[in-house]
């Protein structure tokens, strides 16, 4: 997928430890492509480094794409680098917008839940919904409000939408999302965004309240057992016609590469979406391995992220 160049057009402290960062199109005759609620973008930084963000601006909004970067405590040098080295005026690639965490903007009701930067993609679900007219409340959840990102805009709608405040030191505790969520009924769609232990609350709370369209966006994939890397398998590729053998401690992605072939990819950590590649057939099992695709997609097997996600069996054959 060919990259985009980018203009760091304006840099802005958001709070504490949290950046936005507005791109517009390094050539001022150029477009940005449309994006949709929800989706992110790659940015290759000049580290090397490449991190996927979610777009926060109004997906209305053609001529810019806005970020929020939070300084990452435990920062593998992405975020660390987006805060003391990237610049204003700066030119990086990025890549066109992917979305996994795709908005129902028919929906009866749209419920938001936000953990700390997880408001990003959040933010703005919530400006389109609101633009639309469509019922719809957030739920907002950080630490303090001084590491509460973006108040001051989504303020400015707290007259078009019901907004639900939690700070961790002013109630003491973190949020009781059953209780946050009761009496929203099962035909509203939910959605949140935040670190993982929110993300595992928000699922099982969900679950125990029986509303069925629980929608997530996951920074890294789920924390789960160790992948059974011992056994190798055969890929069978339909488009290149090449047979690629995927040894064991290999992931599939590697090994295509290693095999010559070229196929999307960024991350490769399961998160962002790049390497989904269509399964056409599998002998055994698909271990899924990543935190975008839903239950109902892992079983029904007909696609997987390939950096990431193995089978069981012998053979595993792609469209690619």
């Amino acid at each position: 997928m060919a990259s985009i160049k980018a203009l760091v057009h304006t840099m802005r402290f958001e709070a504490d430890g949290v950046l936005s960062i507005e791109f517009r199109p390094a050539n001022a005759d150029s477009r940005f492509p449309p994006f949709s609620p929800g989706a992110h973008i790659d940015l290759h930084l000049p580290n090397g480094l490449v991190r996927s963000y979610s777009l926060c601006n109004s997906s209305t909004d053609r001529g810019r794409y806005v970020v929020g970067v939070l300084n990452d405590r435990n920062s593998r040098g992405g975020s660390r680098y987006v805060h003391q080295q990237l610049r204003v005026g700066q030119v990086i690639d990025i890549s066109a917008p992917r979305n996994h965490f795709a908005l129902h903007e028919d929906a009866e009701r749209s419920v938001l839940v936000s953990g700390g930067i997880g408001v990003t993609p959040i933010f703005s679900m919530l400006q389109r919904l609101v633009a639309l007219g469509r019922p719809v409340e957030l739920v907002y959840c950080a630490r303090n409000r001084q590491e509460a990102a973006f108040i001051d805009p989504i303020e400015t709608l707290s007259d078009k939408t019901k907004i639900t405040w939690h700070f961790d030191d002013h109630e003491g505790r973190p949020p009781a999302l059953i209780e946050l969520l009761a009496d929203r009924g099962a035909d509203s769609h939910y959605y949140c965004c935040g670190p993982a232990p929110m993300l595992d609350a928000f699922e099982k709370a969900c679950g125990q309240l029986g509303y069925p369209h629980a929608h997530i966006e996951r920074f890294a994939p789920a924390m789960l057992t160790p992948p059974p890397m011992a056994n190798g398998f055969e890929v069978l590729c339909r488009k290149s016609g090449k047979s690629v053998e995927v040894p064991p401690g290999k992931s599939v992605l590697d090994a295509l590469i290693d095999a010559g072939l070229s196929p999307d990819h960024s991350c490769k950590e399961g998160v962002c979406g790049a390497c989904e590649t269509p399964v056409l057939g599998v002998d055994g099992e698909l271990d899924h391995r990543d935190g975008i695709l839903a239950p109902a997609e892992r079983e029904a097997g007909k696609t997987m992220m390939i950096c990431v996600s193995r089978c069981t069996g012998r053979v595993l054959e792609l469209d690619i």
